[in-house]
């Protein structure tokens, strides 16, 4: 899809009709029982793998599909809408499979993307600290060179999937022998490294992907565990934000479209005095109203993933991050309005909705808050000083 046609190719359009039909195999009632059980969606996740569909944005030379993060974006908002959205697939394929593919040493691509591509390796992605916030400046992770390789220490927060994970993608810093100043480097560290522990945050989102904190206690890597070239961490980690952001609105836009379908459907069938309620405005107008700004909000995150895979980074940083802002915000109104349709229903494990009010308020804190959105349109899309 480019910028002046809005219809997308043919083979997206496939795609996303084979991976909506695997979703409906599957469906919410299977995503939330493996969730409350606290169990992984394995069975899912290794079936897409096996399909092609976990790997679809990775070079074909490491068994990808070749394609770009738009198409990557489509498979999870179509498992999304079928009600089994795969939150690891935004740090995997997506943000450890893109900055390996574009900035890893051959011998990275080889260990980790066929692995990446079919499934049978995860990766997770680790840049949150408890004392740096949204400012990856004050990131207080280190990496000292050290006998050939590198010791890290460091503390990092709010990691999703370490436990299902092979290595973490962890965003550190080293100093410059020339100014002596940090600059941010990404190093792969498998999870079993000795000096590396993790511990998982009690949450109240009913989901099957788990939260950790992790501690880096002088964990020792070997020199080729370092990403691409030291000097070119800063291109590096924006390779890898843009997609996460990307991935986050698709994210957000299949619980939306999940949502809206399950209150269209109800607001059809339930009947009162002698009539379907949704023969009423208080509840189609709302709902008509979500549809119009979930058809925006996808037509900004296919924008930005346009742009991404044409190479606009920073064009594509735009609109990535208005993206994550419009999806996250329809899908927390859809969310509300169909558990407001459906009544007391709407909290009822029967019907599918409750495990989704604390979900979809996540879209608004991550990857990255609507306040830090609003910051970047601010200063760069409207000029505005900046205010931090």
């Amino acid at each position: 899809m480019n910028a002046m046609n809005f219809v997308e190719p043919e083979e997206r359009i496939a795609l996303r009709k084979a991976v909506a039909e695997l979703g409906a195999k599957y469906g919410h009632e299977y995503y939330a029982r493996k969730a409350r059980a606290d169990e992984k969606t394995h069975e899912l996740w290794d079936e897409a793998g096996r399909l092609g569909y976990l790997g679809v944005n990775i070079p074909e030379e490491y068994g990808g599909g070749g394609a770009g993060i738009a198409d990557l974006a489509a498979v999870l908002e179509e498992l999304a809408a079928a009600g089994s959205p795969l939150l690891l697939m935004v740090v995997s394929p997506a943000i450890c499979g893109t900055v390996i593919s574009r900035f890893g040493t051959d011998e990275q691509k080889k260990q980790w993307l066929p692995g990446i591509a079919d499934g049978t390796k995860r990766m997770v992605f680790a840049i949150t600290e408890p004392d740096a916030g949204s400012n990856s400046h004050k990131i207080t992770t280190t990496a000292r060179r050290d006998a050939g390789g590198w010791v890290l220490n460091g503390r990092k927060v709010y990691i999703s999937g370490v436990d299902e994970a092979d290595a973490v993608l962890v965003v550190g810093r080293t100093e410059d022998s020339k100014t002596g100043r940090l600059k941010p480097a990404l190093f792969i560290l498998p999870t079993g490294t000795a000096g590396f522990e993790y511990t998982k945050i009690p949450m109240d989102i009913v989901a099957p992907e788990n939260q950790f904190s992790l501690f880096l206690d002088d964990v020792h890597l070997p020199a080729e565990a370092l990403v691409g070239e030291e000097d070119a961490a800063i291109a590096q980690l924006f390779a890898g934000l843009n997609p996460e952001r990307i991935m986050g609105a698709s994210f957000s836009l299949g619980i939306a479209r999940y949502a809206l379908a399950k209150a269209v459907g109800y607001a059809n069938e339930r009947q009162v005095w002698g009539a379907s309620i949704g023969t009423h405005q208080g509840l189609a107008h709302p709902l008509a109203e979500i549809k119009i700004e979930l058809e925006l909000a996808k037509l900004m995150t296919q924008k930005a993933a346009s742009l991404y895979d044409s190479g606009d980074d920073f064009g594509a940083g735009e609109s990535a991050n208005m993206a994550k802002y419009a999806a996250a915000e329809v899908a927390i109104r859809a969310t509300d309005q169909a558990v407001q349709t459906h009544g007391g229903n709407g909290l009822a494990t029967e019907y599918g909705l409750g495990t989704l009010v604390t979900a979809v308020r996540l879209g608004r804190i991550a990857p990255v808050s609507r306040e830090m959105v609003l910051n970047f349109v601010g200063q760069h899309s409207l000029g505005l000083p900046k205010s931090y």
